[in-house]
């Protein structure tokens, strides 16, 4: 049998709210003055995890497995749904090969966070952090996120079979 790859690709957004933890990629980011907005924990990095190996397996989307309309769900950890997604893949016979994200925001500077920013996601996912890349950058004072109005995240995963 030979190896099938799939890649998928996936992108969420957050808009910024007072009185919110700072969550991004299961590490709390005390020195943010607010927070994100969203029914779970609202991690745009992990989610857009989530969702670039949920669509790389042909499993849908985050909004199918974990809608915001269920109480289950509510201020969820992320990487306890990475790690349902985990098992999700497995379950249809595929691994993830690879995982590389982006965050786009204005402040705060995470460069400080990113090594376990990375191990954190390569355990939920259930790999090497060597396979996990991380990347920041801002929105260059444009749109919403360039005027501090939230948090965007992209990332796309690759999976064998």
């Amino acid at each position: 049998m030979t190896a099938q790859l799939r890649a998928g690709v996936g992108f969420d957004t957050h808009r910024l709210a007072a009185g919110r933890r700072l969550v991004l990629g299961g590490v709390e980011i005390e020195e943010s003055e607010a927070g994100l907005a969203g029914h779970s924990d609202a991690d745009v990095l992990t989610h857009a995890v989530i969702d670039a190996l949920l669509g790389a397996a042909g499993l849908g989307d985050i909004g199918q497995h974990f809608p915001d309309t269920d109480e289950r769900w509510r201020d969820a950890d992320s990487l306890g749904l990475l790690r349902a997604v985990r098992e999700k893949l497995t379950d249809a016979g595929y691994a993830p090969a690879n995982i590389d994200a982006t965050v786009v925001c204005e402040e705060p500077k995470l460069d400080p966070f990113r090594d376990e920013m990375r191990a954190r996601l390569a355990e939920a996912a259930g790999v090497d952090a060597s396979m996990v890349n991380v990347k920041f950058t801002t929105g260059e004072r444009i749109g919403f996120v360039g005027r501090g109005e939230g948090i965007a995240a992209l990332a796309i995963a690759t999976l064998d079979r």
